[in-house]
């Protein structure tokens, strides 16, 4: 039997599996529910700013039999707070969120730190991933990045952002270009750590916000130059971009990620018609997770491979409230069936 690691790493490079891998990579696509920690005895905040903790939440979703795979942090506000933005850290219903923006225009870029990678929780991050490596189970490990626009749009007000995009072009390359740089070195910090898999999670980078023009102009191209730097570190990459696909599948196509995500709003049928060769993941909806049957959620993941899913997931973050019974079900559904998947 295949471990983890070797399925998802087969997926990867286009060989046969035994299924679909269901994993779940972190980040903006936190995993991490109230049950899971109220069984584990680990509480939000306090895994979000203490490197074993994160780890053994990470630990705890591959051995209840959620996911098949480590995957930290468990929130997409990281990046923002360590360039200066303030952050709510939330409880165990709710997951942390800005509160206060660090600038409030594009041209004020220049005010912005440098990540510190050896102090907050951008260093609680590397240490948990250093942590998980020790544990050498065969099981796949994803570091996260919040995108680049959602990152840029976290530290100042998005609606001034989207608005400066045009009106202070030039500026605003600067400002996402200075980000992209400093998510490129938290992505080799993750890897030098142990990460097995960067993905990338922007929410704020849609086609539908931006536009086609703005999209490819802006997300594309620097999500592409984060994507360029870790695979020359010869590890996976993972896209996840919110929204509907229909207007910028020409654009989505240019994004050079090994893996391709997509919330539930897109059909993935219709994904797979406009993306022909490109691995594509998700996207079972977390609103039946939350609040659905299991026997729904297994005729959703099994829609999902069917449609074209190469990776079964959530087709966002997990809502804290979601039963572990209904998450287990994705996989429990994937491992009654025994058809061989071309990848």
């Amino acid at each position: 039997m295949l471990s983890p690691k070797e399925r998802l790493n087969k997926v990867l490079i286009g060989e046969k599996v035994d299924r679909p891998p269901c994993i779940c990579p972190g980040g903006m696509m936190n995993m991490v529910t109230t049950e899971l920690m109220e069984q584990v005895g680990i509480e939000f905040p306090k895994a979000h700013m203490n490197s074993q903790m994160m780890a053994d939440l990470a630990t705890a979703v591959y051995e209840k039999g959620c996911f098949e795979n480590y995957g930290v942090p468990f929130c997409m506000t990281i990046e923002a707070e360590d360039f200066g933005a303030k952050v709510d850290m939330g409880t165990n219903i709710y997951e942390p969120h800005v509160v206060e923006y660090a600038i409030s225009s594009v041209s004020e870029w220049g005010k912005i730190p440098e990540i510190n990678y050896q102090q907050g929780r951008a260093g609680v991050v590397v240490d948990a991933i250093k942590l998980l490596k020790l544990k050498n189970k065969g099981v796949p490990i994803i570091g996260n990045l919040t995108g680049p626009i959602s990152t840029a749009s976290s530290i100042m007000e998005p609606t001034i952002f989207y608005k400066e995009l045009r009106k202070k072009n030039s500026e605003a390359h600067k400002f996402v270009e200075f980000v992209t740089d400093q998510l490129i070195i938290f992505a080799k910090k993750q890897i030098e750590a142990g990460a097995d898999i960067i993905a990338i999670s922007d929410p704020s980078g849609t086609g539908e916000i931006l536009g086609p023009k703005l999209f490819e102009e802006f997300a594309v191209k620097y999500i592409n130059k984060i994507i360029d730097s870790v695979q020359k570190e010869n590890k996976g990459t993972i896209v996840h971009i919110c929204g509907q696909m229909k207007n910028v599948y020409k654009e989505v196509s240019k994004i050079k990620s090994d893996v391709l995500s997509f919330d539930s709003i897109v059909n993935m049928s219709y994904a797979r018609k406009n993306l022909q060769d490109r691995l594509l993941m998700g996207n079972v909806s977390t609103y039946t997770i939350e609040f659905g049957e299991p026997n729904k959620i297994a005729q959703l993941t099994q829609k999902c491979v069917k449609d074209g899913a190469d990776i079964i997931s959530p087709a966002c973050g997990l809502g804290m409230r979601s039963p572990l019974k209904n998450i287990k079900t994705m996989i429990e559904s994937l491992t009654k069936g025994d058809a061989v998947i071309d990848a």
